[in-house]
Parts: structure tokens; C-alpha cells; sequence
């Protein structure tokens, strides 16, 4: 499975933002597909996530109610739409795929895209 990021940029505080992360290589029915974020001097830490047959997505607290994770089959892409967001968001955001539902922690997902940099301004 390859994973390619994109859609980073830099916004205001309550500005919104939306990732994608295009997937190819094999089908992707009954993976886990994740984001997480990493900020300078932190650990990667989960943000999101979705199987990708059905649906059910889960969040991470920090996040609930202003990202909203989302899949289109025809286009094999995961999207992470980022409302209200907070300097404390600034990070760089990578997905990642699971073989299995539900995975928060980094080392359970063997497929990452490359990093998509997040920066919020004060």
C-alpha cells in the first residue's frame, strides 16, 4: 500500500484546512486508515480514524467535533477536514493504513504516507 499526503498549509486560528491521502496499491476493504499528528518534540500521536468498508470513524478527544474524517471509494482517498483550528493543532500530519479495526497506537499501522505540514497561527 502506498500513501501519499497532501493539502498542509498555514492558517489563522479558527481557520479550517482539509488532508487528503490518496492510496494505491492493493484494495483497502477492512483496512483501518489513520491520521496522527506529530508536533516539534512530541510523540506521533493518534487523531482520527475510519475502516474503510462501512465507515465508523473514531477521534481522538482533542479533536472531536471540529475534524471530521471521511473516505470516497471511487477515488481510493481518506480526507481529514480540519474546522476551528488551534495553534496547538501545528504538526505534521501523516496518514496511515491498519489491517485491522481499531487501531490508535503508531505501531500497529504498517503503511504511512509521507508527513503533510500543518502550521496554525495565533
Amino acid at each position: 500500500v502506498q500513501l501519499q499526503a497532501s493539502g498542509g498549509g498555514l492558517v489563522q486560528a479558527g481557520g479550517s484546512l482539509r488532508l487528503s491521502c490518496a492510496a494505491s496499491g492493493r484494495t483497502l476493504s477492512n483496512y483501518c486508515m489513520g491520521w496522527f499528528r506529530q508536533a516539534p518534540g512530541k510523540e506521533r500521536e493518534f487523531v482520527a480514524a475510519i475502516i474503510w468498508s462501512g465507515g465508523s470513524t473514531y477521534y481522538a478527544d482533542s479533536v472531536k467535533g471540529r475534524f471530521t474524517i471521511s473516505r470516497d471509494n471511487a477515488k481510493n482517498t481518506v480526507y481529514l477536514q480540519m474546522n476551528s483550528l488551534k495553534p496547538e493543532d501545528t504538526a505534521v500530519y501523516y496518514c496511515a493504513a491498519a489491517t485491522s479495526w481499531l487501531q490508535t497506537s503508531p505501531r500497529e499501522y504498517a503503511h504511512w504516507g509521507q508527513g503533510t505540514l500543518v502550521t496554525v497561527s495565533s
